[in-house]
């Protein structure tokens, strides 16, 4: 079933015509304490979800757990959903995620509909059939490609969201213009996304063509074979730098006292960026300046990642179980340029730890 991505100018006209679509004998809507106060009254008052159930869970990415996957099956149980049920995902990436799981496995399958509350879920996680939970200390290592019927993105929603959230979501949109053209990415570099008169207009189809970029590589590829590794770009560092944030030793270990701050999944991602556009440079002959410049946005935008010398053991033991590798070789996505991706480019220890130094450095 393909998605469809509305960028709506009419919020209710859009959600009415997505659930005349969509069969629904009862109609139930996912939140986390954060978008049930902030963002479902947006919606409370609309006609068509009069009658509809909230399921709330835990705001956070540690919630994007089988615990709170089990409640929402749970939940939709006890609200006598039939595989003729519809779930709207409310919130941001761990909702869309967990939500689409939960959908796609509950009585095999149910529609869903996702309505991505953060600038993060909006360009990446609400759209192209990804769904899952994490498990075992490892981002989203369990889950199933599945479509929502509808994702309907509202940049009204993107003034309930502080500084560092739009920060999180903007790194995958740099992201999205490394891996698509120099245009893209040079207005990415040179817009002030921070800056406290963001023009909404102009980030709002920024992020039409956020959206658009992923829509054409997931079409191209909907299961990860190929031409969708580009989306990895800044992912296999930026999940074990995640990983390494909330505590992980390896898989499923978790330590007691870590006195980390919990990194935003975007920027895990700016400086898995570094990381990999830096191995870029070294093998495959991305341009230096472009590098640096790119490098340059990340540091003044998102500061610096706090490992040490004495983190990398860790860092590469985590990257060994990312699901893009094959055997024991750690696979990443590098550019030869702007633009010009190379897949499934293997790396060893050596390099790793070379990055790593690159990461830690100003210049």
């Amino acid at each position: 079933m393909e998605q469809r991505v509305i960028i709506t100018q009419n919020f209710q006209n859009d959600l009415a015509m997505a659930l005349v679509e969509c069969e629904r004998d009862r109609i139930f809507v996912l939140t986390d304490e954060n978008t049930h106060a902030k963002c479902w009254p947006l919606l409370s008052n609309f006609y068509g979800l009069k009658q509809a159930q909230i399921i709330t869970i835990p705001a956070g990415d540690d919630n994007k757990s089988i615990e709170q996957l089990a409640y929402v099956w749970q939940k939709l149980g006890e609200g006598g959903a039939t595989r003729h049920s519809c779930l709207i995902n409310l919130g941001g990436g761990m909702v869309t995620d967990l939500g689409g799981f939960a959908a796609s496995t509950f009585k095999r399958g149910i529609n869903f509909i996702n309505i991505p509350t953060t600038l993060l879920a909006m360009v990446d996680a609400s759209v192209g059939g990804k769904t899952g939970i994490n498990f075992g200390g490892l981002k989203n290592e369990v889950g199933v490609f599945s479509d929502s019927k509808f994702v309907i993105l509202n940049a009204d929603f993107l003034s309930t969201l502080d500084k560092a959230n739009l920060l999180s979501g903007y790194a995958e949109m740099l992201k999205h213009g490394l891996i698509a053209n120099e245009q893209m990415w040079a207005e990415l570099t040179t817009f002030d996304i921070a800056g406290e008169h963001t023009v909404w207009q102009r980030l709002q189809r920024m992020v039409a063509d956020s959206v658009r970029v992923k829509e054409q590589v997931v079409a191209a590829d909907p299961h990860e074979k190929g031409l969708r590794k580009a989306l990895n770009l800044g992912h296999t560092f930026g999940h074990a730098f995640e990983s390494w944030s909330y505590g992980f030793e390896e898989q499923g270990t978790k330590t007691k006292e870590h006195g980390r701050e919990p990194l935003l999944h975007g920027y895990a991602v700016a400086f898995g960026l570094i990381a990999e556009l830096y191995l870029s440079v070294v093998k495959c002959g991305f341009p230096t300046e472009q590098m640096r410049q790119t490098v340059s946005f990340i540091r003044q935008h998102y500061g610096n990642l706090p490992i040490t010398c004495d983190d990398y053991d860790n860092i590469i033991a985590l990257m060994r179980h990312d699901k893009k590798n094959r055997g024991t070789d750690i696979n990443v996505t590098l550019l030869a340029g702007i633009g010009q991706l190379r897949i499934d480019q293997t790396i060893d220890e050596e390099m790793i730890r070379e990055a790593l130094d690159f990461v830690r450095e100003d210049f």
